[in-house]
């Protein structure tokens, strides 16, 4: 009897969680979901305002925002946010287009293309710089340089003026990966070499004419528009101060994120982007493939895995899904844009303030819902190793219940 009552107990307690994990308010609009979940997000961290969109695989869109820009202001759907990093998403695919067009190879060295930079290696391959595997030193790990961009914060730095603070290399080509914004520097000035173009025109002509993206900018080449959300922060002077930076001098700052960040974008135009992309509506099926030739991180680090201007997430942030995208962030911003291509889900959120977490927070709220929405949350997720923990625990759920069924039909009289 008592083993019986173990036994029905572990049952309840199985199916209890279940239903726990199933339940779902039906009635509540999806719309509503998200907005709630939204709210939860920026109200958890105290973060000013956020604005997010996600793109379902039959192509409707949800665009939402919360809390406020400055002052009384709400946050507007229209509203351009810095995407820091993303930016290397952009260039690595506009890179890809010249290599379909025959303009350069991935496998061309910079002596191809540069004249010699100290500390860095001429025989590095383009594929190399856009998967971070050539070892050339990140020129922001250099203090003196932050020193030199708040002293003259009006200042606009060469690409040949910050190559100058880079050091030695962490390891020769292809011998290991370091994220490095030094890669993006000298990819930049490759494209703008091979093209006789500036970054921002090879973006405008190549990729937001023919998308109809109309709210994207590269800062220092371009004019930001006043619509921008206001951002927080303490503009890097380290004294824990938190105020609106968002028109601060910052022109030093942009000039040295040429090719490694500087697009300001919308919520709505960066899904459009990220979801265009990897629905294979940009480049073919070949340059697809190679951006989606991950190296790995390393076993130690938190970093994600990386492909050409593309990282693979964490399991943990999609519900166990495999989804991949990129993250960013600028002063006083933080994003992440994430496909997930076995349902053809696309999300971005931007928050107006540099918190990751609560990006992250959003994020895998957002997932969950929409994942729900398409009847494909996992209960169980599928993280390493998950699908012989989700059979398991099926298993143990069937064995309960025919060793219950045995011992009451050797009970019965």
């Amino acid at each position: 009897m008592k083993t019986h009552k173990i036994y029905l107990t572990s049952i309840l307690f199985i199916v209890v969680i279940v239903f726990l994990s199933c339940v779902d308010d039906n009635k509540v609009p999806l719309e509503q979901k998200l907005q709630t979940a939204l709210d939860k997000g920026i109200n958890k961290y105290h973060v000013e305002g956020a604005s997010a969109a996600i793109i379902f695989p039959d192509g409707k869109k949800w665009i939402g925002t919360s809390g406020i820009s400055h002052d009384r202001i709400k946050m507007k759907p229209d509203m351009v946010f810095a995407i820091g990093s993303i930016t290397k998403n952009v260039v690595a695919a506009l890179t890809l287009k010249l290599a379909e067009e025959g303009k350069l190879s991935l496998n061309d060295p910079l002596s191809k293309w540069l004249p010699e930079y100290q500390h860095v290696n001429s025989a590095i391959t383009i594929r190399q710089l856009l998967n971070h595997t050539s070892g050339v030193y990140m020129f922001w790990s250099n203090q003196k340089i932050w020193d030199d961009l708040k002293k003259e914060r009006d200042k606009i730095f060469t690409p040949e003026e910050v190559l100058s603070y880079i050091r030695e290399p962490y390891f020769e080509p292809g011998e290991g990966y370091r994220y490095s914004n030094t890669n993006y520097l000298l990819m930049a000035m490759i494209i703008e070499k091979a093209t006789g173009s500036s970054l921002s025109a090879e973006f405008k002509d190549r990729f937001w004419k023919p998308l109809q993206i109309e709210n994207a900018y590269l800062s220092i080449e371009e004019k930001i528009p006043d619509n921008q959300a206001h951002v927080y922060g303490d503009n890097f002077n380290n004294d824990g101060s938190y105020q609106d930076v968002t028109f601060l001098p910052r022109a030093s700052h942009e000039s040295i994120t040429h090719g490694s960040g500087g697009i300001f974008i919308t919520a709505g135009d960066l899904a459009f982007w990220c979801h265009s992309l990897f629905e294979g509506h940009i480049l073919n099926q070949q340059s697809m493939d190679e951006m989606l030739q991950f190296v790995s991180s390393g076993l130690n680090t938190n970093m994600n895995d990386y492909g050409l201007g593309v990282e693979l997430f964490k399991r943990k942030y999609s519900n166990g899904k495999k989804s991949y995208g990129h993250s960013g962030a600028n002063i006083g911003t933080s994003a992440t844009m994430v496909y997930l291509p076995k349902q053809h889900l696309t999300l971005v959120v931007m928050i107006n303030s540099m918190n990751h977490p609560c990006t992250q927070y959003i994020l895998k709220s957002l997932t969950n819902i929409s994942l729900k929405e398409l009847n494909a949350y996992a209960i169980i997720p599928l993280f390493p190793y998950g699908f012989v923990i989700s059979v398991a625990a099926a298993f143990w759920i069937v064995f309960i219940i025919v060793r219950i069924w045995r011992k009451r039909k050797i009970h019965v009289p």
